[in-house]
């Protein structure tokens, strides 16, 4: 006897939906007005940014602000110097992360759980509890003023052995299994199995890794001192002195240095939105699962 497919209809409450879509509007609207005035102060005076009601339309539009920025500080060397940093950074991590969580997820070996549970307890531990221990670090190594010093402790991240992980975990192992008894190695495994599935895992990864050293400010303030390998924030600062803030360069130059995030965003939202749902998903079934990740 055949069973009948119980189909439940969702129900649709037009006033519920109205209501949601206006606190998400309004959300939204609230999140995208302080970009909008900063791309409006970018185009002002000095003394026409801080007028209340604030004059959302410059009169007149200052389109200097963008001509001076690039010649009033050596902004493109800045511009130039992070986007090769956050490049290797970026490139450093995808590469050892996900070596890292393939050892996690496909590999079985004594003490592997625990060892990874160790791993993911650093990222408990604030950055500033080790920034001392990690300044006397490189100031013994001779790394100290030199982009060595921002790439190589960037190279590693606990986060993305942790996101990488949970995205592996969804790929079967009967996968891997099979290309070991075709006579594939485990390096050969990762780097033609398994890699090529973790797209959305590494575009997760390549923006938040990219985000994060594009916008760093404090550890290049700590690191770098000569003027020709400071990043684009250091850049920013530069504007704002002891007796006078260049607010309208300040606007100009944050607009440029958005401009690459919000390419890479755009490039990579498909498998961005993608990785974050599948991992979330991930550490769901693990959770009700019994907590076996």
């Amino acid at each position: 006897m055949a069973k009948k497919a119980v189909i439940k209809k969702k129900d649709h409450h037009p006033v519920r939906s109205a209501i949601l879509f206006i606190v998400l509007l309004a959300f939204g609207i609230t999140m995208i007005i302080p970009f909008v005035w900063m791309l409006s102060s970018s185009f002002k005076y000095n003394n026409e940014i801080f007028l209340y009601p604030i004059r959302w339309i410059p009169q007149p539009i200052r389109f200097s602000n963008y001509v001076e920025v690039w010649t009033e500080i050596p902004f493109l060397r800045y511009y130039l110097n992070t986007l090769v940093y956050s490049l290797i950074v970026t490139i450093g991590q995808l590469f050892t992360c996900s070596l890292a969580a393939y050892s996690f997820a496909k590999l079985h070996y004594p003490g592997r759980d625990k060892l990874f549970l160790a791993y993911l307890a650093t990222m408990m531990v604030p950055w500033h509890a080790i920034m001392i221990p990690q300044f006397i670090v490189n100031k013994t190594l001779g790394l100290y003023n030199s982009p060595w010093a921002l790439i190589c402790m960037n190279l590693f991240s606990a986060f993305g052995v942790f996101l990488l992980r949970q995205f592996m975990l969804g790929i079967p192992d009967e996968l891997c299994e099979a290309a070991r008894i075709d006579g594939c190695s485990e390096f050969a495994n990762y780097w033609r199995i398994i890699l090529p599935l973790c797209k959305p895992g590494l575009a997760t990864l390549t923006v938040f890794t990219f985000n994060f050293m594009w916008n760093d400010y404090m550890a290049p303030m700590i690191y770098l001192d000569d003027d020709k390998i400071k990043t684009i924030q250091l850049g920013l600062a530069a504007f704002r002195t002891l007796y006078k803030t260049e607010y309208g360069l300040i606007m100009a130059g944050t607009v440029c240095s958005l401009i690459p995030m919000i390419l890479l965003y755009v490039c990579a939202q498909k498998y961005l939105i993608e990785g974050i749902a599948f991992c979330g998903q991930i550490s769901a079934m693990g959770r009700i699962s019994g907590g076996k990740m």
